[in-house]
């Protein structure tokens, strides 16, 4: 079973950061799946400049010029999209063999695994001292 189809919601989660101009951190729709070169196209996400050659339609009309389009991504650069959290996640296979009159079924759906960023509990910063801190306390203990 492939962890990412067409239609799916995926983020980008490698790259040049979107405040720096760059993809990361963009959701998309998947439009295709390349599946020989492992690659996806995502709907928004890596877009390139093509140099089309100028030409003529049946009607007469003038086609070519720079047409801007959607260039594959590596689908080890995407995610898919948690609809909970809406956030990309990681997945997993969910495998349910059930008998049913003598003939076994084989039912597998996806499942987002549990951030382990949101289950950890936050830790509480260290406590800061600076020289100005120190110095104020080593005072209070001469006047002492």
């Amino acid at each position: 079973m492939a962890k990412i189809r067409k239609d799916d919601l995926v983020e980008v989660i490698t790259g040049t950061p979107q405040a720096k101009g760059g993809d990361k951190g963009k959701q998309g729709k998947v439009l295709e799946v390349l599946v020989d070169r492992d690659r996806v196209i995502v709907e928004g996400v890596n877009y390139v400049t093509k140099h089309v050659r100028e030409g003529q339609t049946q009607r007469g009309t003038k086609t070519g010029g720079l047409e801007t389009v959607e260039a594959p991504i590596h689908v080890s650069n995407v995610a898919l999209v948690d609809p909970e959290t809406g956030r990309g996640a990681r997945t997993g296979v969910k495998v349910e063999e059930t008998t049913k009159d003598g003939v076994e079924k084989t039912t597998r759906t996806r499942v987002f695994k549990a951030s382990r960023r949101a289950a950890a509990p936050a830790e509480k910063p260290a406590k800061k001292t600076t020289k100005k801190a120190s110095a104020k306390q080593a005072e209070k203990k001469d006047s002492e």
